[in-house]
């Protein structure tokens, strides 16, 4: 038996329709080998690339707040 199905966000989904008992061993055959520029991950942009647009516009921060950012942020105790 030969079943169809896709990769979405690293996981197999099988055509709509297709029922296999919990606990089935499978065998997966890709069709095409993936190259590096076809990996999802590859089209992510970088954390640095999503924020860098924002690095270094606040300003009058407290000259701790990278070691206590979750005592400005969240009210827990400073570190130091």
């Amino acid at each position: 038996m030969t079943l169809k199905g896709t990769v979405r966000g690293g996981v197999v989904v099988l055509e709509a329709g297709t029922k296999l008992e919990d606990g089935t061993e499978v065998d997966v055959v890709p069709r095409q080998p993936l190259t590096k520029a076809d990996a999802p991950e590859a089209n992510v942009p970088t954390l640095y690339d999503r924020v860098k647009d924002f690095v270094g516009i606040a300003d009058r921060l407290p000259a701790d707040m990278a070691e206590n950012h979750d005592y400005y942020v969240h009210g827990r105790p400073k570190k130091s």
